[in-house]
This record gives C-alpha cells, structure tokens and sequence, in this order.
C-alpha cells in the first residue's frame, strides 16, 4: 500500500500568505499542516509516500518536509507542471504508484479519525475505491455522493445544484489500481481539468465497487482563514493534553491550563492561559496569551493583549493597544502602534509585512 500527497495548487484563498509560501506548510499548532497527513498515513503504517507538487512552490515543500526520515516514511516528489485536476496528478505519478492499492490525501485536509479502520475496511471488502464523506450543512460547494443503505456509492457529483445527499467527499481516497484505467477514459472537463470525481463514476458504470465511510469526528480544510483558526483550535483541543515548558518565566510569569512553550523562550511579566502553544526562542514581554493561540519560533510580542490567533516565525508585535483575536500573522510581519487609538483588530498579515496602527496622539 502507497500514499500519493497532494500538495501543489495555489492557495489563492489563503492570500496573502500563499503568495510567499505554500499553503500546506501553513501551521497549525506550529507544525505545517501537511505533515499530520503525512503523520496519519505513517500511524497506520503506509511509509511510501508521494507528494505531488508545483513548481511555484514545491522547492520549499521539499525543503522542509525532507526525505520522510523524520516521519519513518520515504518521500518521493512529483513535480505537476499545471494545475490539470487530481486525476491528472494521479495520472502523472503511476510510475511511482506501480500497480499498488494506493490512499489518495488531499495535503490541505485535516480529519481527526484515525486512518487504520478505513485502511482495513477497503482491504476487507476488496474495493476498488473507498471514499471518507462527511456531513456539510450545504453540500452544494462539495464533491457530493448518493450512497445506498449497504455504503456503495451510487453516484458522484461535483458541486450539484441539488445535492443528492448532505455527504460530501473529504479528500481522502483509497484507491486499487483499477482507477488508472478509469482515468484513461476520461476528458478534461469544462474548467479544463481530469477531475477525479469523473473518474470515480466511471468506476461505479463499470460495475466496480465504490463504498463511502463517513467520519466519525471533525474534518476541515484549511483552505480560508477563518478554517485554518478553526483547525488550530481543534488541534490544540483534541492534541495539546499536558503542559511542557521547556523555555525560562520570571516570577511575574503565569501560565494556567495546557501550554507547550518551546526551548529558548522566554517569558516577562506574561500571563497564558491554554490551550496554547509557543514555538523556541520566542520573547514575550506583558502579555496576555489566551486560549487556542500558537505563536511560531522566534516571535517577539511586546505588550500585546492576543487571543485565538496564529501567529507565524519570526513576526513581531508591539504596543497593541487592543486584543488581537480571530487574527493570522504571517512570518517576519510586524504589528505595531504608533499612537494611541482604541480599536478592535481582526488581522490577517502576510508574510514580511509592517503594520502601523496609527491615531491622535493623546
């Protein structure tokens, strides 16, 4: 059994951000989101792993995810010249899937359910595809399925404008070797792309067997803002058990609740309260740090009131004269005020930005 990674495309919804960087390598939690996928897959012993990348920023995927050593995997890269549909991608990395069952994982997706149940079910029905499907309150913006009262899949339908079911794909597929003659057959559809939901319909024509699981616990693509906060708050719930302080607080320092705080960091006068976690070599000086926050290595915040936010290496923050919440600060970007002015602050900062927050001087 392999794993194929998808990791290119162009996060244009996560701009700023993805402008200078890929939107899989994104934190969540300080760590890029793309490594808990590629963490699941090891956890249920899948260690062969293909990521698909762009060449816009598939450098920086390989540079920071290495070779798989740090997971006990072995990474392969394949480079997707275009944008061309997932099926394209799984089309272009045969070579490295050869003739083996395969799960297929979209690298900015986050589930909490464990793999190995799935992962023994499609071996134990001997599917030919089995796909993750998760409730949505609108399915029209999803890949949707109609499943019967057995779990195989009757349909496949991509964002229908009357949703055959509430059951939209998640972006985790298991796959055998029989969808690469699916994909043969297929067309580049109307947006100009093999799409992998073609694919899968073809299976079901053809008679094979496609099963649908759904999920038992949350799922979320971090594609927007406001879903990745949301993923940082989910993760540091269900993942952050205990607290760790491996930096130095002086006496005026307080943390209360579940909080990492990495080697090298330091604390001044601060208050935080969990779940928080904070990266190395951070300085932190009169500052409240409140519930569901991760601030990356090497970020400095000077009297800062911060909650429910991700903060990225390297940004600096300084006499915010309001709480910061619901906020995203890319690397390297500096916040600061320069004159007084009360004000609310919902932010998303890219990457080596400066803000300044300015008012009357009273």
């Amino acid at each position: 059994m392999k794993a194929l990674i998808l990791s290119g495309g162009q996060g244009t919804r996560l701009r700023p951000l993805t402008y200078t960087g890929a939107k899989q390598l994104v934190p969540v939690a300080n760590q890029p989101i793309l490594w808990y996928g590629i963490a699941s897959l090891v956890k249920c012993g899948i260690t062969e792993i293909g990521i698909v990348i762009s060449p816009e920023t598939g450098a920086e995927v390989q540079t920071v995810t290495g070779n798989g050593d740090r997971f006990g995997a072995n990474i392969t890269y394949i480079l997707q010249k275009k944008p061309a549909g997932l099926a394209h991608a799984v089309k272009i990395a045969q070579d490295f899937l050869e003739n083996s069952s395969f799960v297929m994982y979209l690298g900015d997706n986050l589930i909490q359910d464990d793999l190995q149940d799935f992962l023994t079910d499609f071996h134990e029905q001997t599917a030919d595809a089995l796909l993750l499907l998760c409730p949505v309150p609108d399915a029209r913006a999803f890949g949707v399925v109609d499943l019967d009262t057995t779990g195989r899949i009757k349909a496949v339908v991509e964002k229908p404008k009357n949703p055959p079911s509430n059951l939209a794909l998640v972006g985790v597929y298991f796959f055998s070797p029989a969808i690469h003659t699916a994909i043969t057959t297929l067309k580049p559809s109307a947006r100009g792309e093999l799409e992998i939901t073609d694919a899968i319909q073809t299976l079901i024509n053809d008679q094979a067997l496609v099963i649908g699981r759904p999920l038992e616990g949350w799922w979320l693509d971090t594609g927007k803002k406001d879903d990745l906060l949301e993923a940082n708050h989910l993760v540091l719930d269900s993942y952050l058990t205990e607290t760790q302080i491996d930096g130095n607080l002086d006496e005026q320092s307080l943390v209360r609740g579940r909080v990492k705080i990495g080697k090298g960091s330091i604390l001044i006068n601060s208050l935080v309260r969990g779940p928080v976690v904070i990266g190395e070599n951070c300085r932190l000086e009169n500052c409240f740090i409140g519930p569901h926050t991760s601030i990356g290595d090497q970020a400095q915040l000077t009297d800062v009131d911060l909650d429910h936010s991700v903060v990225l290496a390297e940004a600096k923050i300084s006499h915010v004269q309001k709480r910061i919440a619901d906020s995203l600060i890319g690397r390297r970007a500096e916040v600061c005020t320069i004159a007084k002015r009360p004000k609310a602050l919902r932010l998303m900062v890219g990457d080596d930005s400066r803000i300044e927050l300015a008012g009357d001087k009273k």
